[in-house]
């Protein structure tokens, strides 16, 4: 029988890599009271490029991470509870989410999330069974990786790193 993957600690706060769409660095709220995860957008359009139906997304800059703009084709129209708990639809997409050196294939939904403080939440569908929640840490997947990337380096604050955020530096 083989061992299951340990669950790793993350922290109320971490700081992810979204490399499909480009977008590095960008800060996430771990939330075990949302079922899915969702990224913030100012812009969501939908366009036809021939017969092809495309998003068109404007990601802000929001808490260190950079605006950024993206379109895909993959992706779904559902009817998601909102922080309200009243319906509403958005958009759905298919992505990797790089964390702890992980890949993960997950969705995310599409909202307006300029009240809100991060530009990511990070849910449970994406939390079980990978991450045990540590409400008390922060951001322990980019110090684990700025540590594996200068292994000499006790802690963030001796040598930062020229391409952290500027709160972890």
């Amino acid at each position: 029988m083989k061992p299951a993957n340990p669950l790793e600690v993350i922290g109320a706060t971490d700081y992810v890599d979204l490399p499909e769409l480009g977008w590095y660095y960008a800060s996430a709220r771990i939330d075990s009271g949302a079922t899915s995860s969702s990224i913030h957008c100012s812009s969501v359009k939908l366009i036809q490029e021939g017969e092809t139906p495309v998003l068109k997304v404007k990601l802000d800059s929001k808490r260190g991470a950079p605006e950024h703009c993206f379109t895909t084709s993959n992706f779904k129209e559902t009817v998601v509870k909102n922080s309200s708990g009243l319906a509403e639809k958005r958009y759905v997409i298919k992505t990797v989410i790089e964390l702890f050196g992980r890949k993960i294939r997950t969705e995310f939904s599409l909202a307006n999330r300029k009240k809100m403080r991060y530009p990511i939440l990070l849910g449970r569908k994406l939390l079980k069974g990978r991450f045990i929640i540590d409400v008390a840490q922060k951001d322990l997947s980019v110090k684990k990786k700025v540590i594996n990337q200068n292994p000499e380096q006790q802690t963030l604050h001796d040598k930062p790193s020229e391409s952290l955020p500027p709160s972890l530096k």
